[in-house]
């Protein structure tokens, strides 16, 4: 079974959980703003994919954050940041056995699609 993390209303996420319906991937939908995500979630996730894929700058909440919050990544504080602004991390975020993907690129949907197969 595969975990997807990400925004409701993430044009994304939804795209990627369509596809993963249409190929008949099994997953379950994580809002990571109503179901809070832990620190200890998001260490290992850091651990595994690195501060700087997961990191979303892109967006709105990176350009509203202060120069001191911003400040945060560097000092190694960022997971405070993304327990506080949980829409700091890209989308969608697929956890599935011991692998962590962010983002839908065709190299993830690749990796999804073996990952189903090899079930």
């Amino acid at each position: 079974m595969i975990e997807i993390y990400g925004l409701k209303n993430c044009d994304t996420c939804r795209k990627a959980m369509k596809w993963l319906a249409n190929k008949k991937i099994e997953y379950v939908f994580h809002d990571v703003r109503k179901d809070e995500l832990g620190g200890d979630t998001i260490i290992n996730w850091i651990e595994k994919v690195g501060t700087e894929q997961l990191l979303n700058r892109r967006g709105t909440t990176w350009r509203n954050l202060s120069e001191n919050e911003k400040g945060l990544v560097v000092s190694g504080r960022i997971v405070d940041l993304l327990i506080k602004y949980p829409a700091l991390i890209k989308r969608p975020v697929f956890v599935f056995e011991n692998n962590i993907l962010v983002g839908f690129k065709k190299d993830t949907q690749n990796i999804l699609t073996n990952f189903r197969t090899a079930v």
